[in-house]
């Protein structure tokens, strides 16, 4: 959350995602794709972490008719938001909180990008279900976020491509490495299986995997 708070750092955010997520637009437009599939013209879209905007823009770019309620808990990256939005704020409420501070719903579809992978396991089923009693029957979810192989040291030779893509993309080799050490340390990743499972087990049906880049990958599932 102190990364997150920092205006400095809000502001470099877009750039460093680039850097950082292979395909990273790419993957904002798929979820736009998938959930234009099952949501109406006029849907009501919750995006949970919402902070920067980027997602929110492209969806709302993309997707004339539909609205938004976006949450994020960092002031700074919804501050940024705001930037990025710009006209487009007339169809999107922010709130500053966690899930459990979004509206009831029901919402016609909903989307959680590059979020999950800082909660543990407990909490991110937790959060998913959340999400789940918010969505009418049938609505679409797209959940992107750090999911990789754990065990018997994949951890590590996954998290040093992560590193090599990083300095690929131009990102300065001691960022790099002090990004790279931070995730090995600090981030509660799972397994893709694991994080496929918690989404079945949450109460999501039809769950697909649609975006796999190195140390990232994307579902999409109906409530």
């Amino acid at each position: 959350m102190a990364a997150f708070s920092d205006p400095e750092a809000a502001a470099r955010y877009a750039d460093g995602q680039r850097r950082f997520v292979p395909g990273f637009e790419a993957l904002h437009r798929m979820a736009g794709i998938l959930l234009g599939e099952h949501a109406p013209p006029d849907a009501r879209v919750l995006v949970l972490g919402a902070g920067g905007g980027l997602e929110l823009r492209s969806l709302a770019e993309a997707h004339p008719g539909w609205s938004f309620v976006g949450v994020d808990p960092a002031r700074e990256m919804l501050r940024q938001a705001e930037r990025a939005l710009g006209a487009l704020m007339d169809r999107v409420t922010l709130i500053e909180g966690y899930i459990a501070d979004a509206p009831p719903g029901p919402f016609d579809a909903a989307t959680c990008l590059l979020t999950l992978h800082f909660l543990a396991a407990a909490d991110r089923e937790q959060t998913v279900r959340d999400i789940h009693r918010r969505l009418r029957p049938g609505a679409p979810f797209v959940a992107a976020h750090g999911s990789f192989p754990q065990g018997d040291g994949k951890r590590s030779r996954w998290l040093a491509r992560y590193e090599a893509y990083a300095l690929g993309s131009g990102v300065d080799r001691e960022q790099a490495i002090r990004a790279r050490a931070a995730v090995e340390a600090n981030l509660p990743a799972l397994d893709p299986e694991t994080d496929a499972a918690i989404l079945s087990q949450s109460g999501f049906r039809d769950v697909e995997l649609f975006f796999a880049a190195f140390t990232w990958r994307g579902w999409v599932g109906r409530a």
